[in-house]
């Protein structure tokens, strides 16, 4: 493995072991703010270091199974369930819960790396034409985290019944525009850099 590959690898392991086992909720000043953070640590952040760090090795997914890590449904399956799992009734079995927050969790990974994988992983020879669709997949998902941040951080109401500690100066109502804030602001840059990271791959193999 690639130094530079083994180092996104390990750094994407960091990076989940700290969103998963740090108490977020007692070192953030709302409950919502420390979910999203937790949230984006793992799709925007882990997910595609840990794609970078199988990507051409022994270990990527899509020489093994290039058919099953399409972008476009990548995509779309990380909309469902993103967007799924922010829907009142199920966020809060995920706060309530252990085993729903673990189905939470796990299907962000699992998602997140899915689609992440199918946009940077594969054989070289057909990297040309995996990369523009990725290109597409990435910014696709950009649009919808947007659009789903947008919508939780300008929400005139609490849509959690999520209450803040008492050291906290936060009404639940500001711990869901700030982290409706963050899911716009890191998450669609996260989808919306990589895009862009692809395409000006794209432009300078063809230059070449």
């Amino acid at each position: 493995m690639p130094v530079s590959g083994r180092s996104a690898l390990v750094l994407g392991l960091v990076v989940l072991a700290a969103v998963w086992l740090v108490p977020l909720a007692d070192v953030l000043p709302g409950p919502f703010l420390a979910h999203m953070t937790m949230h984006m640590g793992v799709v925007a952040v882990a997910a595609p270091l840990l794609a970078l760090g199988v990507a051409g090795t022994r270990f990527d997914p899509v020489r093994r199974a290039p058919r099953w890590l399409a972008p476009i449904p990548a995509s779309f399956g990380e909309l469902v369930v993103v967007w799924g799992w922010h829907a009142p009734a199920l966020h809060q079995v995920a706060r309530e819960t252990a085993l729903g927050f673990a189905l939470e969790q796990g299907s962000f990974l699992a998602t997140g790396v899915w689609l992440w994988a199918s946009a940077l992983c594969g054989d070289e020879h057909r990297a040309a034409s995996r990369r523009a669709v990725g290109v597409v997949a990435l910014l696709l998902t950009s649009m919808h985290m947007t659009l789903l941040g947008a919508l939780i951080a300008l929400a005139p109401r609490p849509l959690y019944a999520h209450a803040c500690h008492r050291a906290s100066s936060l009404t639940p109502l500001e711990d869901q525009q700030i982290g409706g804030a963050i899911m716009l602001a890191v998450g669609a840059a996260s989808y919306l850099a990589g895009g862009v990271a692809l395409s000006a791959r794209l432009v300078r193999e063809a230059r070449a």
